[in-house]
């Protein structure tokens, strides 16, 4: 019986594409290169965000009030901002009662290039990110550069980043959740941080998504039904 179910499957992931999130590796060189699933690109108005059941892209919410994601945005695959991604929050800011969002990492995307529509994959390099917190939810923004782009490639890590392209980001993480004017903001970016913290952000983002789907992640990467 197992090895028809193995069969059955086998034939299945020829005739169906891929979910997102689990069906996809973070690559074999994570966290230094990581796969990229973009959801929006700068010149969205709506922003959208993956339907985790079904895998499909769905509408969050109209961008209301002028906020354009600066960079082609969206989630590493088979990561999930679970304990030790809060854990890592609470020992690098010394805050209690954090806990994970329960999303996939997400990610920003710097590059030279126009990306004209989202639902793609990508490679990235990680220089960075934003240690944002939402209503005490670890949402860390990684930073990071399209693979081989002619002139991002440049940026190593945080350090490389105009000041204000960092400022543009977190103005946009800051507001895009919020009427202008608004009272009682719910986002806070406690700190920016370089390149090796972004790994142990991945790293832990990594093993949170582990611990929750390992009989998932054990069937997709058994090499006799691939």
């Amino acid at each position: 019986m197992e090895s028809n179910l193995e069969e059955i499957w086998s034939k299945i992931r020829l005739l169906m594409m891929s979910h997102p999130w689990h069906g996809i590796p973070i690559g074999k060189q994570s966290p230094s290169i990581v796969t990229t699933y973009v959801e929006i690109v700068p010149t969205d108005t709506v922003k959208y965000e993956i339907e985790k059941q079904s895998g499909f892209l769905k509408v969050d919410r109209p961008q209301k009030y002028s906020n354009i994601c600066p960079t082609p945005y969206g989630f590493i695959p088979q990561t999930l901002c679970s304990t030790n991604v809060a854990e890592y929050c609470m020992q690098k800011t010394g805050r209690k009662n954090i806990v994970g969002d329960g999303d996939p990492l997400d990610i920003c995307v710097v590059t030279e290039k126009s990306l004209n529509h989202s639902r793609i994959l990508l490679q990235a390099i990680p220089i960075g990110g934003l240690r944002l917190i939402d209503n005490n939810e670890a949402d860390d923004k990684i930073i990071a550069v399209m693979k081989n782009d002619a002139i991002f490639s440049e940026w190593k890590d945080i350090g490389d980043c105009s000041e204000s392209f960092i400022e543009r980001l977190k103005h946009y993480f800051l507001t895009y959740k919020d009427a202008p004017g608004s009272q009682g903001k719910r986002c806070e970016i406690e700190s920016v941080y370089g390149k090796d913290e972004a790994y142990e952000v991945i790293n832990a983002a990594s093993k949170d998504y582990l611990a929750k789907y390992e009989d998932l992640n054990n069937l997709l990467n058994r090499e006799d039904i691939l």
